[in-house]
């Protein structure tokens, strides 16, 4: 130690009257106790979502836990359902149970703000198809999506934030989340009418 790092240790140990310069780190970031807790949480909100709303899926709590993971790990549903042994039509069920919603679920063949506006106004799924010029089938697809976008929303999309904090970093949290609720608001946006006079 040179004198000038001698003598800013001093001034160091005078200005915060303490005996030493360091303290001694007692838990790393990233530690497995932490990686555990996630886990648990994520398992919890699983467990809490299930309770509350009527899931089409009869995945079990760890696979639904695992669809979460993957789902947050950018993994496809064709990779989800590889991993765990299923088809993909059971991974879009579980992930809509989980109001996990990409935005490519919403690339329909017909414009998704006219179905959003048929939802809302509780038109049966014939008549949509009807109106859409599409298939049934096709337009209940889509109808799923619109139905869950709505439930996430009435439930201000916590439980997507809430598994995107355990299970991503801050940066990639932001942009599944944020891009999410921007995308699902400026869609929702498009069926309100204003009507404005000065």
């Amino acid at each position: 130690m040179d004198e000038k790092t001698a003598e800013l240790r001093d001034i160091f140990l005078d200005t915060t009257g303490g005996e030493t310069v360091t303290e001694r780190q007692e838990e790393g970031r990233g530690s497995l106790a932490a990686e555990s807790n996630a886990d648990e949480r994520v398992a919890e909100l699983v467990g809490r979502m299930r309770e509350r709303y009527d899931f089409e899926s009869d995945l079990s709590a760890s696979d639904l836990q695992r669809v979460v993971s993957l789902f947050f790990e950018e993994a496809d549903d064709d990779a989800i359902a590889d991993e765990l042994g299923i088809d993909g039509d059971e991974v879009f069920d579980a992930r809509m149970d989980l109001h996990l919603v990409r935005e490519s679920d919403r690339d329909a063949p017909f414009e998704f703000a006219a179905l959003r506006s048929l939802h809302v106004d509780d038109v049966p799924i014939p008549e949509r198809a009807a109106e859409l010029d599409a298939d049934e089938e096709t337009v209940a697809h889509y109808s799923r999506v619109v139905a869950v976008d709505a439930r996430s929303t009435r439930a201000n999309d916590r439980f997507r934030d809430e598994f995107a904090e355990l299970l991503t970093e801050s940066d990639l949290k932001e942009g599944h989340t944020a891009d999410a609720r921007e995308d699902g608001l400026r869609e929702a946006a498009e069926d309100i009418e204003t009507n404005v006079s000065f």
